[in-house]
This record gives C-alpha cells, structure tokens and sequence, in this order.
C-alpha cells in the first residue's frame, strides 16, 4: 500500500487492505460458512420423518391400553374378581344341576368361556365407547394408526389380559379338585377355540363401541352379559333349556365356546368342529362389519 493510499485511509476511516490479504479473507469467511453446517450435523441423526412401522404402533398402543386398564378398578372387577367369585360359589356349591359328571368339571370351562366374554366383550366394549365419547380416538384417528391397528392394538390387549386370567383361573381350579379329562391334542383345541372367541367376541365390542353412543354401548354391553351368561352354558348346561331353543343357543357365540371348551376339556372329545366353524363365522362377520363402520368420533 502506497503512503498516499494509507494517508487517505486515515482521513476517510475506510479499512483498505492489500488485495492480497482481502483474497485470503473471501476465502476464510468461505471456508468458515461451508464447515458450520458440518459442525451443526456431526453427531445428530438424518431427519426421517414419516409414521413409524404398524407393527410398532400396535404394540405401543397395545402397552397403553394394559396400563389404562391396571389403573381401573371397575375392570378388574369385571374381568377377574366376578369370574373367580363364580368359580368359588358354583365350583362348590349345588346351585344348579349339571349332570352325573363332576361339578367342578363343568364349571371350569365356562368360567374360562367367561372370562373371554368379560374382557373380549364387556370390558372392551365399554372402555372403548367411552374412549370414543371423551375424544381420545378422535384423538388417535389424527395420528398414523388405522382403524385395523386400533382393532389390532385392543385385541393384543385383551388376549395378554386373559392368559393372566386363564392361568389365575386353571390354577385355583385345580386347587378345588379339577382334574381335566382331555385328550393330548387339547393343548391345541383349546387354545384354538380361545383364540376363535376373543376374535368373535372382541369384533362384536368394537362394532358396538364403534356405532353406538357411550351410553347404549355401556348399557347394550352389560345386557348381553348377563343374557350370555344365562343362555350361553356358561354356568347352566344348555340341557336345562327347552329343546326347541337349544340349536339356537349353540349357535351364540358363548354356547359354542362353552360347549366346545367343555367338550374337550370335560369328555376328552376331539376338535369340535361345529362350534369353531360357529365361533369362526361370528368372528369374520363382527370384524368385517367393525374395521368399515367404527367411528372415530
């Protein structure tokens, strides 16, 4: 820089540089600006947005309704207190005839086809209307999760609640004297009718739940309760009923998961095939007309 440059520097107050020295600077500040975003992005993961997988959202949902349903007493109630006070009252008491065979023979089965009705059902069908009164589906009816994962995530819930049940239930009857006269391949047939119940009975809560008001829902759920739990076997045998009436009973979805639970745990039958096809048909029809009607809102 010459001494005139430099004198007029001074005067005027502008930073004159060399342009040497003004090359270096352009291609510092260059550098400077194509390292920060580097320096911000180092260490912290791509932004992936987008839903997560269903099989994901069904288990974390399926983990917040098991939590939901350990904080309501009313549940517990009616999904293990009620079906155990049964099992005590008409495992040893003579309340109702039920045959030559052993009473408690007869009555552990249907207690087992009343616990899929009190938590496939019942308890379902209730929660989940007043899910939908309060908004919390319409809630969830906003995030990713679709109508199947909503009925995915429940039913999951529902068969982890009863394999609790199932297992309070087998364990208690056999401390009262039941002794199963089943075939080897009841551990198939059992599980197999369990499984066809919980389907049928949890696609007829959610297509009440689903269609109805709160209200209709809570009081259509515990009338069918105590109407199954007459008229489906579950606590009376199903010979007790006016002939007539009989082939209809066998065709509601508690008299073919009583009869068949009793048929294979009782009298060491094969695969009643009649009351799975009954158990089946009620299942594929109740989840049909569920997943395409249910309403969020």
């Amino acid at each position: 820089m010459t001494n005139a440059a430099a004198t007029d520097a001074a005067v005027t107050g502008a930073a004159v540089t060399d342009p040497g020295d003004a090359g270096s600077q352009v291609a510092g500040s260059e550098t400077t600006r194509s390292a920060a975003p580097q320096l911000l992005t180092d260490g912290w993961p791509a932004p992936a947005p987008g839903a997560a997988l269903l099989p994901r959202m069904v288990r974390g949902q399926a983990a917040l309704e098991l939590r939901t349903l350990a904080r309501n007493g009313e549940q517990l109630l009616l999904t293990l207190i009620i079906p155990l006070l049964l099992l005590f009252a008409f495992g040893h008491e003579n309340l109702v005839s039920v045959g030559s065979g052993s009473r408690i023979d007869f009555v552990v089965p249907g207690i087992l086809a009343l616990a899929v009705l009190s938590t496939a059902f019942t308890s379902q069908a209730i929660g989940t209307g007043f899910e939908r009164r309060y908004g919390v589906l319409k809630r969830l009816g906003a995030t990713p999760l679709s109508r199947r994962g909503l009925i995915a995530a429940k039913t999951l819930t529902v068969l982890t609640v009863e394999l609790g049940q199932f297992a309070i239930v087998l364990l208690i009857g056999a401390l009262l004297g039941w002794r199963p006269a089943a075939s080897p391949a009841a551990v198939v047939w059992v599980p197999l009718l369990l499984l066809a119940g919980t389907a049928a009975f949890s696609g007829i809560a959610l297509l009440m739940a689903g269609t109805l008001r709160a209200e209709a829902t809570l009081a259509g759920a515990n009338l069918l309760y105590l109407i199954l739990l007459g008229l489906g076997g579950i606590l009376f045998p199903l010979t007790k009923f006016p002939a007539g009436i009989r082939p209809v009973l066998k065709l509601l979805p508690a008299g073919a998961l009583s009869d068949g639970l009793r048929a294979t745990l009782a009298h060491s039958a094969g695969l009643p095939l009649r009351d799975l096809l009954v158990l089946c048909v009620w299942a594929i029809v109740a989840i049909a007309l569920a997943a395409r009607t249910f309403r969020w809102e």
